[in-house]
């Protein structure tokens, strides 16, 4: 029987300078937390608003037995860090250079057979809930339907595929299992 384990559920993105900002969110979450079991990256465009910019999208499982409220504070302070104007009312539907959403609190392993559907309204995030679940479950990857985009933290590249991101708290590193 697995140990149970404690956490939240994001769904990451950005489109003002993509690559370069999804790159910054990773690194400011990893100088927060020890470990992120990360989604493939996803490049598509956007959804639910007018705008020319491709998003990049991921998910994100963080392991944690803080409260959703100090996770908030973490995220929006990365999110007004590199340039989003939280005080701005029309925010959710203009271009942003990082978007980090709370999507749920998650058990593992007893959550794990929650529909996508259940956890968010946003459709294109459901073929990474659902890699990502798999993921957490420790079954087979799901075959994508969608290839995954790379992105590249220092020296780390990742977002092909799900994976598990450390951080190397006695070098300051990240790697990936």
């Amino acid at each position: 029987m697995s140990a149970q384990r404690q956490g939240f559920l994001l769904g990451i993105g950005s489109n003002i300078d993509p690559f370069s900002n999804f790159s910054k969110i990773f690194d400011a979450l990893l100088n927060e937390f020890d470990c992120l079991e990360v989604s493939r990256v996803l490049h598509i465009p956007p959804v639910g608003m007018n705008s020319q910019h491709y998003f990049l999208n991921a998910t994100a499982f963080i392991e944690t037995n803080m409260s959703q409220s100090a996770l908030k504070s973490i995220c929006n302070r990365i999110e007004i860090e590199l340039g989003r104007d939280r005080d701005d009312p029309n925010s959710k539907h203009k271009d942003r250079p990082a978007d980090i959403d709370i999507l749920q609190n998650l058990q593992i392993p007893n959550e794990l057979s929650i529909p996508a559907r259940a956890i968010t309204d946003e459709y294109f995030l459901y073929p990474l809930l659902d890699e990502l679940f798999c993921y957490l479950a420790n079954k087979n990857h799901m075959q994508p339907i969608q290839e995954g985009t790379n992105i590249q933290v220092g020296d780390l590249t990742f977002g092909q595929s799900a994976t598990t991101i450390h951080r190397n708290c006695d070098a300051g590193e990240k790697v990936i299992r």
